[in-house]
């Protein structure tokens, strides 16, 4: 059994962040204060990418700037960007067309590129696109004021060094557009995690984990500011470690989980990713003890043929993978969400691999899944050492078989909910209508009821009479 070897009476006033503990800075009409200089910012691709968004924002925030959701009126754009797959290269790249029109009305306009897409391309991103002045990786946003300075006294700047000690700890973020009911908690950065077909090794670094003491106080601080659910995010949750300097305290992910979690009952707390090879009984019962810890595992599998799963240097085959979902389930239950990521036409799949992905989604039944055809990317392993030989039609072809079957499966596990009274949090109106209202249970799937009485951060239980393959429907009951 996990212990959680830290609780609140660590915090001390006098080293807290700037932002005082209650006062989550968010863009709104407090944040526009009439500064000179206003800051836009746009966030792709995953979770840790909108973190990072949060993090820059106060760096920047902090240094004079104020908070704009207007692009045409910014003096700084900054895109954060993905270099997952080619298509979110692509985005980003057609979205600096789009800025450049608001760059050549207000010339005086700077244009940044952040995170991952920066990392990759380094230097050669201000050769591709003339528009952009700046070119950030993201262990360098300390850097942004003195970059910023640069590009003022005429000059391109450019910091895309990776670094082994970065976490950014004792910065609060700004909570960007935040529904003031949900955050993000960043608790490591960097994966040493060497999959064949990922840039993420070489683009964020080696794998270091959070000072333990700055993320319950980043999640005491949010509570107190009224947030009522985090999610803890790293590239692999799973293996955080973390060690005091003084080597009196260690604290491993399930520590750290049950030490959110105590943090206060009406705290939710998410995590995400984790990865089959390295989650543990020890997470999965440190879950099942704790009802606000949030009953969804994203798992990603990745293929489900044991060949293709070693060309992928995953280190786990599919009979660990099928004995980790057992455990879930026995440790769990049955109702536990579990998602996946899952790629179609790897290097050499052939159709029986490929029946085998189908084979393991049967197996497991999952409630969604993020599923892309494979993409090269350059540098990684796979793109230096393996022929991306799939046609490009028999990836799409295999891509949308795997698609229709997770529709099949995402309906089936949401018509399990129908007639079970679910806690739903309630995170704003429903989309088609002011009179519903939208949240999530614990398994991670949306609830639309009619709204009553009942307001955003509302814990309200559901009855559900009715799903759809996205969504449950139901009604408050007393």
């Amino acid at each position: 059994m996990s212990q959680p070897l830290l609780t609140l009476d660590f915090l001390d006033k006098a080293a807290a962040p700037e932002h005082a503990p209650g006062d989550a800075v968010h863009v709104s009409a407090a944040t526009r204060t009439g500064r000179p200089r206003s800051l836009y910012i746009e966030s792709y691709g995953c979770q840790m990418n909108f973190s990072d968004s949060e993090i820059v924002s106060s760096i920047l925030y902090d240094e004079g700037f104020d908070l704009t959701e207007d692009l045409a009126t910014a003096d700084l754009v900054l895109l954060n960007t993905c270099s997952i797959r080619e298509k979110a290269e692509q985005t980003v790249r057609m979205r600096l067309k789009q800025i450049n029109s608001h760059k050549k009305r207000r010339p005086g306009m700077l244009v940044g590129v952040l995170g991952c897409m920066a990392e990759r391309l380094k230097s050669k991103f201000l050769e591709e696109e003339k528009i952009v002045d700046l070119v950030v990786g993201p262990d360098a946003y300390r850097d942004l004021p003195l970059l910023i300075s640069q590009v003022d006294g005429g000059q391109k700047g450019v910091n895309v060094l990776l670094s082994r000690e970065e976490t950014y700890a004792d910065i609060t973020p700004v909570r960007l557009n935040s529904n003031g009911v949900s955050a993000f908690i960043s608790i490591m950065r960097g994966c040493d995690n060497m999959c064949s077909f990922c840039v993420v090794p070489f683009t964020r670094g080696r794998e270091r984990s959070r000072d333990a003491h700055s993320i319950l106080r980043e999640a005491s601080d949010l509570v107190a500011a009224g947030y009522k659910e985090v999610t803890l995010l790293g590239q692999n949750v799973d293996s955080y470690k973390w060690t005091s300097a003084d080597g009196a305290e260690f604290v491993n992910f399930a520590q750290l989980l049950e030490s959110v979690a105590l943090i206060n009952p009406a705290l939710r707390v998410r995590f995400s990713t984790s990865h089959p090879k390295d989650i543990t009984d020890e997470v999965l019962h440190t879950i099942a003890r704790h009802e606000n810890i949030c009953k969804y595992i994203h798992l990603p599998a990745q293929s489900g043929n044991s060949r293709v799963l070693s060309l992928m240097n995953r280190t786990y085959d599919r009979p660990w993978y099928e004995d980790r979902v057992r455990k879930i389930r026995e440790i769990l239950g049955a109702d536990c969400a579990i998602s996946t990521d899952m790629i179609a036409g790897f290097c050499s799949e052939t159709e029986a691999e490929h029946e085998d992905t189908k084979s393991l989604m049967e197996f497991v039944r999952y409630d969604m899944a993020y599923q892309f055809f494979y993409s090269e990317r350059p540098g990684t392993l796979a793109a230096r050492k393996l022929a991306d030989d799939i046609p490009l039609e028999t990836k799409k072809r295999r891509l949308q078989e795997l698609i229709d079957l997770q529709q099949l499966h995402s309906a089936e596990r949401n018509q399990r909910g129908v007639g079970q009274v679910h806690k739903v949090l309630v995170e704003n109106f429903s989309k088609r209508s002011k009179e519903h209202l939208s949240g999530r249970n614990s398994q991670n799937q949306v609830v639309i009821f009619p709204k009553q009485n009942f307001v955003k951060g509302d814990y309200v239980d559901v009855l559900v009479h009715s799903s759809s393959a996205s969504t449950l429907l139901g009604e408050a009951v007393a």
